[in-house]
């Protein structure tokens, strides 16, 4: 008999795990009747199990409407939501506090970073199926069905965002546009480079503007498996926390969002995170139907150019975690992790 090569780290691990998902909606729909990417309706999501994690961090702008949103959902799937507030210095906490649609939520005693409050929230929760949403994306009231009529324990399932301004109401909320936000509004779905820049993750640098397809020619992601690239996309790029559902055990075998990423900066966690979960053997698998609106703050510019700051040393730190052996195990390192931001957070719901 052959020997059979271990992958030593985390991106031949990656390399040798396909993403062909095509039996699991074929199945689906053979069992459901429904299109995999039609809204689902609320019985079909009965006996599944959803914890919504979302960290926030000075989003008081935003966050209203989107827990308004998830008490407006309609599932059959028990639903509890979950809650981080990762030191907060404006109104997020007090709205915390007194928001009906909560069932936990705690403050940190120092910022920790997203990916550490998402660990809370994942040692924190109950259900079967993680699903992370940020404080500032409203989704539409059939997404918790879509995900809990598809949940599996090998797959995560990426929805998609359409980004809004801050318009606010009379009371300082943001208005909300009605409908289904615009599936191609989503930089996974049209995707436009500027000329002349290297990118953020591989360094390519294109000579001229183009309209790229990453969601549309890679197939739904399936000739993203094996580590096969799209410009300058891959598959774990493709898994953005922003709203994103995936098995609780798997999030906890991998130990979650990875330490180091911290509260500067922005992007990678995320990405680490897929990696690990591809590797772990779950199918990557699109919800057209699963979006939201992704709220600007009132200041995007002074935002952005923060975020884009901390950049290329989250980049450095991701592409080192590639080069070392694929998580697994991690559940426990997860849990003291967590346990101890939680020994000096404050329980608010």
């Amino acid at each position: 008999m052959g020997v059979v090569s271990v992958p030593a780290t985390l991106n031949e691990a990656i390399a040798a795990t396909g993403n062909d998902h095509r039996h699991v909606t074929t199945a689906f729909t053979d069992r459901t009747g429904l299109g995999w990417h039609a809204p689902t309706p609320p019985q079909l999501g009965d006996g599944a199990r959803i914890s919504v994690v979302i960290p926030a961090c000075n989003t008081a702008y935003s966050l209203r409407p989107v827990l308004d949103a998830l008490a407006e959902q309609r599932t059959a799937a028990s639903v509890e939501v979950i809650v981080v507030d990762d030191a907060s210095a404006d109104a997020t906490t007090e709205l915390l506090a007194a928001h009906p649609r909560i069932d936990r939520a705690v403050r940190l005693h120092a910022r920790a970073g997203a990916g550490a409050a998402r660990n809370v929230g994942v040692h924190l929760a109950t259900g079967d199926t993680i699903v992370f949403l940020d404080a500032d994306v409203v989704v539409r009231d059939h997404v918790l069905a879509d995900i809990a009529a598809r949940a599996r324990q090998d797959t995560v399932l990426v929805g998609f965002r359409h980004n809004i301004p801050y318009r606010p109401d009379a009371n300082g909320y943001p208005l909300v546009p009605p409908g289904e936000p615009d599936l191609d509004a989503d930089h996974r779905v049209r995707w436009t480079p500027p000329a002349g820049v290297p990118m953020f993750y591989t360094g390519q640098v294109y000579p001229k503007v183009f309209v790229g397809r990453p969601l549309e020619d890679t197939r739904e992601f399936l000739d993203l498996g094996h580590g096969r690239t799209y410009y300058d996309w891959d598959l774990p790029r493709m898994v953005v926390t922003s709203l994103v559902a995936a098995p609780r055990r798997a999030v906890l075998e991998v130990g979650g969002f990875a330490d180091g990423f911290g509260a500067d900066g922005w992007g990678a966690e995320d990405t680490h995170l897929g990696a690990a979960l591809i590797s772990h053997g779950c199918l990557v698998i699109p919800l057209r139907q699963a979006r939201g609106w992704h709220i600007d703050p009132p200041d995007p510019a002074a935002v952005w150019k923060a975020k884009l700051a901390g950049v290329a040393p989250r980049i450095a730190l991701y592409r080192q975690l590639c080069e070392q052996p694929a998580p697994t195990a991690r559940a426990a390192d997860l849990a003291e992790r967590a346990e101890t931001l939680l020994r000096k957070a404050e329980p608010l719901r």
